[in-house]
């Protein structure tokens, strides 16, 4: 085979493996490993390519912003300020048309500015408020769609687990990627807010009709404000600090994780033995990414050896394909990976690839992270693997209510983003708007 042709098999095999359930990192190591010795005919130059990729992307100041804001999103999950949101948020919009859902939307957008996930919001919102939604009339269909359908802005509003590692991947600012997502994050939740305004306006028996106003205990002012404070003052020191100038992502991460640190003392809610285990479940999510940055850029560096991207560039040229034709596939292509891998693996197998393509038409690389983030997202909400919808599945008490009617659910949130994806396309502005 030539150089190439090694390059395009690659790509197969690593699926292939991952879907015979070898965990992302190891099938990405050892295909690329295999093909750098193919290609150089030298196991001591497929060992140097190892070596070399842990060093430049593990080795590197910006990577320190991983384990601080999963410290941070798990001392938030375990203080319990997800309630605390949820609870203000529902006061808040309790007289508008489809109040608590729409309140379910809002407050994951503000859960997503501390905690950085989408499967910890879809955690922590199925036991919140799928049960209220429920009690207040609305389907458990539609309950469990709108907390699978919110729970994506956890990977788009900054600090986001997601554009972290598109940062590292790419070699692009991290802070730059979380201020480009603030304006999309926020334009998303608006559409999901007119998205249930519309289904519960002229498709009541897909929502159920609620009565939120009827027998609610109002909160006075004080008790909304205590609720409402320590997220505040969490938004405020990390998102405030990084876009104010005064801390760096990886600062800012640091100086969050305190914070949270300081919330949950305050309230009572971590003992010294949750904080021991809380230590080690940072370790292990953090020992997850590294693994899984390492075998990215091994395999960034076996597509480099092998030409594939030329290759395309070249391929794409003599078709005559344009910039938007290209994207047009790229996004196909990210859909249809999305019904049978996670987010992480699809980012990890396409874009040591397609970042040297687009960069031949000069993009914009925080806007095409943004484009790539939303895109990726939308797998979480589809079938069969949809891994936000079997996490709600997970945790929710309710053994009636099956995965096919969360994934009914959440069909209209995937759509809404898949428009979503198309808006920020064809308008950039919307990502670069803060830039």
């Amino acid at each position: 085979m030539s150089n190439v042709e090694i390059g395009l098999v690659s790509l197969v095999v690593i699926v292939a493996l991952i879907q015979t359930g070898l965990h992302v990192a190891v099938a990405l190591a050892l295909v690329s490993f295999v093909g750098v010795f193919l290609v150089r005919g030298d196991m001591s130059i497929a060992g140097a390519l190892l070596t070399h990729a842990a060093l430049e992307s593990v080795a590197r100041y910006s990577f320190g912003v991983i384990p601080l804001f999963v410290l941070m999103g798990v001392l938030v999950g375990v203080s319990g300020l997800g309630r605390d949101i949820f609870d203000v948020a529902g006061q808040l919009f309790r007289r508008v048309r489809g109040g608590l859902a729409i309140a379910t939307v809002c407050a994951n957008a503000v859960f997503a500015a501390v905690n950085g996930t989408s499967i910890a919001s879809a955690s922590v919102f199925t036991k919140v408020a799928v049960p209220e939604l429920m009690k207040q009339g609305y389907t458990p269909r539609f309950s469990v769609g709108v907390v699978a359908g919110s729970s994506v802005l956890g990977m788009l509003i900054p600090p986001s687990l997601l554009l972290i590692l598109y940062g590292i991947i790419a070699e692009v600012s991290i802070g730059a990627l979380f201020t480009a997502g603030i304006v999309p994050g926020i334009v998303l939740a608006f559409f999901f807010i007119l998205l249930i305004l519309f289904l519960t306006t002229f498709f009541p028996s897909f929502t159920g009709v609620p009565n939120e106003p009827a027998g609610q205990e109002l909160m006075s002012p004080t008790v909304l404000f205590v609720k409402a404070a320590p997220i505040a003052f969490l938004v405020l020191l990390v998102l405030g600090g990084i876009y104010g100038g005064f801390f760096t992502p990886t600062e800012a991460g640091g100086v969050g994780a305190m914070g949270a640190l300081v919330i949950a003392i305050a309230r009572r809610s971590l003992s010294y033995k949750q904080f021991g285990k809380l230590l080690i479940e940072t370790g292990q999510v953090t020992a997850s990414i590294t693994f899984l940055i390492i075998a990215a850029h091994m395999y960034s560096r076996l597509l480099a050896l092998t030409g594939v991207p030329g290759a395309m560039v070249g391929m794409m040229e003599a078709a005559g394909l344009g910039f938007f034709a290209v994207m047009a596939l790229y996004l196909l292509v990210i859909i249809i990976l999305g019904t049978i891998l996670d987010s992480a693996s699809i980012m990890l197998i396409l874009l040591p690839l397609m970042v040297p393509v687009v960069a031949q038409f000069d993009v914009n690389l925080i806007w095409f992270g943004i484009v790539t983030v939303i895109a990726v997202e939308v797998g979480l909400l589809t079938p069969p693997l949809g891994v936000a919808c079997f996490v709600i599945k997970a945790n929710l008490d309710d053994k009636s209510i099956s995965l096919s009617n969360i994934f009914s659910g959440a069909g209209p949130f995937a759509l809404v983003m898949v428009v979503m994806t198309a808006l920020i396309l064809f308008v950039p502005g919307i990502a670069l708007l803060l830039l």
